[in-house]
């Protein structure tokens, strides 16, 4: 009995010698890191995206498709308004249309000598919209007040809708759906400021979850129903985006 609480007394001297020398520890160990108001409370934080692409082919070739005549456009426009509720944090929200079109005259898939696929007369216009629900942490990097990190959570519902004709006559064809998508992403970026009130901007998707459901009836007869969901945790550098915003 005397061993088990001689034991008992000693585990417990230990615990307690542990804790406080952790809590020591801590109180003499300092990174030594100043928080800096890189951006201050109250402050907006208001800017737009626009995308606009172009291409016209003319007897073009690319890969095993040959004779390509036709042209095609794209068009993107996102305004974005956030405010800065506390030091250095922001939300806010952002809107985005995006339409694009391609028109395909004539042209010929190749496969092999005795193989080959004709598409002539075909006719595609999707067009996009969605809302976005941000968040934004920013880091200043130094204390000369022009560089800054952030990271960015977004949180963003759309929706749309594309129609896709080929042939023509007694062959022709087509087909109209519609869609809904939810996303969920990370994006860092870094700004550098011009003035006292604008900036650049450049980010990357970097983690995200999207799920998305679609619905297409082909010549009014055959309807089709497919979902897909996507998980990303790698560097798109395809998502890269750059944007002129103003700090007001």
């Amino acid at each position: 009995m005397n061993l088990f609480r001689t034991i008992t007394t000693a585990i417990a001297s230990a615990a307690i010698a542990a804790v406080s020398f952790t809590a020591d520890a801590q109180e003499q160990f300092k990174r030594g890191l100043e928080q800096i108001s890189f951006i201050p409370k109250g402050q907006w934080i208001t800017g737009v995206s626009v995308n606009y692409s172009q291409s016209n082919q003319d007897n073009y070739q690319f890969l095993i498709v040959e004779n390509i005549n036709g042209d095609t456009y794209s068009f993107k426009v996102s305004p974005m308004l956030m405010y800065c509720f506390k030091d250095n944090l922001a939300a806010g929200g952002r809107f985005g249309y995006s339409r694009s079109r391609t028109r395909l005259d004539s042209g010929a898939g190749i496969l092999d000598s005795e193989t080959s696929y004709d598409a002539d007369h075909l006719y595609a216009i999707t067009s996009n919209f969605y809302g976005t629900a941000t968040f934004r942490n920013y880091i200043s990097l130094g204390k000369g007040m022009r560089f800054g990190m952030f990271n960015e959570v977004q949180v963003e519902l759309g929706g749309g809708q594309s129609k896709l004709t080929n042939g023509s006559g007694d062959d022709f064809t087509g087909t109209f759906e519609r869609n809904f998508s939810l996303n969920i992403g990370l994006t860092p970026g870094m700004v550098m400021f011009l003035n006292n009130y604008s900036a650049i901007e450049v980010n990357i998707g970097v983690l995200g979850f999207g799920y998305t459901d679609t619905k297409s009836t082909t010549d009014r007869i055959y309807v089709a129903h497919r979902n897909s969901k996507h998980a990303n945790f790698k560097i798109n550098l395809f998502s890269v985006s750059f944007g002129c915003v103003f700090y007001l």
